[in-house]
């Protein structure tokens, strides 16, 4: 269907280099969408850019660090340079540390919320400049079912995606007038590189399927649907809204 089509649309997709970020950055570029990769490896980079580039995609490397000062006017001003344009936004870079409340530090807390929330924010508003300009945009946030229900461990994870969900919502109020719809997904546990290790525990992995009604493990596919269908006109009236991908699990939580 035309409507899904991102022919033409040029995007940056952060956190891109491996996992969740990889498999939207392919969905957009399947999709006909120019992608700016984000990330901080260099190596994660160029294998995606160049595994978008070997399908006859158009994929443009930036390694950044999204925490640093004035790293988000930087990404958008390359990705203007490299593509020539900025309609899609997908805000997929973040990290946990999973560690009780009473243990969790001051440290490790600024790191969590400075990349989950801080960054999230400043990468939406220069992008966000651009796109109300130009009375388009798509901007589509990674949150995460931690920042709907209250989850065991993660504290300083469950605030900052809690945050992005009030964050989506305020800036889709502000925004949605010039065009620019504000969207967020909010994942469960799926099967990436940083979850590898946790669901290879068994007893942990049972006590994640058993709160899942549909009875598996997200597959990182699973949420390219949802992103590039947030990114497309198909979802020209929809905005301000969280789209929980969790086989189900927030409905009755962990």
């Amino acid at each position: 269907m035309s409507r899904f089509d991102l022919t033409g649309k040029k995007a940056i997709v952060t956190g891109a280099g491996r996992g969740i970020g990889k498999a939207v950055a392919l969905g957009l570029a399947e999709a006909g969408a120019e992608i700016a990769i984000v990330a901080r490896t260099e190596g994660d980079l160029q294998e995606v850019v160049q595994e978008i580039r070997a399908k006859g995609g158009i994929a443009h490397p930036i390694q950044a660090d999204l925490t640093a000062s004035g790293a988000a006017d930087q990404v958008v001003a390359q990705t203007l340079e490299a593509l020539g344009g900025l309609h899609i936004l997908i805000n997929n870079a973040g990290m946990n540390i999973r560690k009780k409340a009473h243990e969790v530090s001051e440290e490790e807390w600024d790191r969590v919320v400075d990349l989950n929330m801080k960054a999230t924010f400043f990468l939406s508003q220069a992008a966000g400049k651009i796109m109300c300009e130009q009375r388009y945009g798509r901007i589509v946030n990674m949150a995460s079912v931690a920042g709907l229900v209250a989850l065991r461990t993660g504290v300083a994870y469950a605030s900052s995606k809690a945050g992005v969900i009030q964050m989506t919502r305020v800036l889709s109020l502000e925004w949605s007038k010039f065009g620019v719809n504000v969207n967020a997904i909010a994942p469960w546990y799926f099967r990436t590189p940083l979850t590898e290790e946790l669901l290879a525990n068994e007893t942990f992995l049972q006590e994640v399927l058993s709160r899942t009604p549909s009875g598996r493990i997200g597959d990182v596919d699973d949420l390219v649907g949802p992103a590039v269908f947030l990114a497309s006109d198909a979802a020209a009236y929809i905005t301000g809204q969280t789209i929980a991908v969790d086989g189900g699990m927030s409905v009755y939580g962990f």
